[in-house]
């Protein structure tokens, strides 16, 4: 149930651990297209402007939750590559204790920020957009403990139980989706009611198997004993990969209100291409956090060249699989778009296919930047991918404020582009 990565082929070791994760995100991914469709086709344009006008606020949160559960889950697994079963135990008590933490921080802010936010975002439809969103955002706790415990598996090199779950939630998340806005005719509040209990039953299971299965990860009675050092590091660790997603997530959030302010049609559109192109990325993410995990442990072991060599690997597989997904777009874009949408809108169809065929040529310094900045923070390089993530932000900031009023959809199409290239670099 575990999975040394400080020996052996570093391409089988990077591809092992990278297959179930990108094979999660696949369904993961899949149940968040079909939420679209349900929503889209059953609910209407609107229905489906107002649940995409909230993804990048989501995302802001999501980034939280995700960022410091990946930052906890550095520091066990360099105490997974360097043997230290002590050290394994202590630093996992310490992570759900700190994880108790971040659920009430975030629920607190959840709950005095949404309203406010989706006003501030220019909002199409802010009402409509918070029956959604608050049903997701105020049960936080259960996306930070499955992220927790997710990442204590994967810590350990354990990609293949998260996979499982991930697939019987989703599963579950496409059937309730269905039954709630279909059969209930709940709306887009039993869209968001969905994601809740697929998530809280992922959530679940994944605890019960590291209780039957991996009981050498229970922390014992003296493990929740204060360490002071240890806590700085989890806290150093968590913090740093938490304001790097989260500063990501603010220009993100950011390039969302200039795309509200463009009118329903370009929010209906802008919503269903990040959807496709978010299914095309689902590679990228899990190559990232295999070279984090995979460097991770080998500097716990003290492997420094074996690093370097992982890193190689990661790029040279993130770069085939990008020219991949650049043919697929070019050759299915408009016919994805169309499917995805469920709009008979031309505009909309236009579009969403145009933001696909300029943003996925770019996908090769998405793969180095994606991949450098997860590795840089696992062997503690902390200041420079913090620096290109800030760069990231204030570059769509930019873009959202002065270049989308002057050239309207266009700014946005061409945003990311320039960023990826731009913090690539750095």
């Amino acid at each position: 149930h575990t999975k040394d990565m400080t020996t052996g082929s570093p391409l089988k070791a990077l591809i092992f651990f990278s297959t179930p994760i990108i094979v999660g995100n696949l369904f993961q991914q899949f149940y968040n297209l079909m939420d679209i469709a349900i929503v889209g086709n059953k609910l209407g344009d609107n229905a489906l402007a107002a649940v995409g006008a909230t993804a990048a606020l989501y995302g802001l949160f999501l980034s939280l939750a995700h960022g410091a559960a990946n930052g906890f889950s550095l520091v066990v697994s360099r105490a997974f590559g360097a043997k230290d079963e002590k050290g394994l135990r202590e630093s996992i008590a310490h992570t759900l204790m700190l994880s108790a933490g971040v659920s009430v921080l975030l629920t607190l802010i959840a709950a005095t920020s949404v309203r406010p936010l989706l006003r501030l975002l220019n909002t199409p439809d802010p009402e409509l957009s918070y029956r959604y969103i608050s049903v997701v955002l105020f049960a936080i706790t259960v996306t930070v403990f499955y992220n927790t415990l997710s990442g204590i598996l994967r810590a350990v090199g354990n990609s293949m139980a998260p996979l499982v779950f991930l697939i019987i939630g989703a599963g579950i998340n496409i059937g309730l989706d269905y039954y709630f806005i279909v059969n209930l005719e709940m709306g887009v509040f039993g869209a968001g009611l969905a994601t809740v209990i697929s998530q809280a039953v992922s959530c679940v299971m994944t605890l019960i198997y590291i209780i039957k299965k991996c009981p050498e990860l229970l922390p014992h009675r003296e493990d929740l004993a204060s360490n002071p050092t240890l806590t700085k590091d989890l806290i150093s660790n968590g913090t740093s990969m938490a304001l790097m997603f989260s500063i990501v997530a603010i220009g993100s959030l950011t390039l969302q209100y200039a795309v509200n302010n463009l009118g329903e049609v370009t929010v209906a559109a802008h919503t269903t291409a990040r959807k496709i192109d978010e299914m095309m990325m689902v590679v990228f993410a899990p190559l990232s956090m295999a070279s984090a995990t995979f460097s991770s442990q080998n500097l716990g072991a003290g492997k420094v060249e074996r690093i370097k060599k992982g890193i190689l690997t990661a790029f040279a597989l993130g770069f085939f699989v990008a020219l991949i997904t650049i043919l697929v777009t070019f050759t299915f874009g408009e016919f994805l778009v169309r499917k995805v949408s469920g709009s008979s809108n031309p505009e909309v169809i236009r579009l969403g296919t145009l933001y696909l065929k300029v943003n996925l040529p770019f996908y090769f310094f998405l793969v180095a930047l994606v991949i450098l900045r997860s590795t840089l923070q696992s062997i503690r390089i902390k200041s420079t991918p913090i620096i290109a993530s800030i760069v990231e932000m204030f570059g769509k900031c930019a873009i959202a404020l002065f270049l989308v009023p002057r050239v309207g959809y266009t700014g946005i199409i061409i945003s990311e582009p320039i960023i990826w290239f731009v913090c690539s670099a750095i």
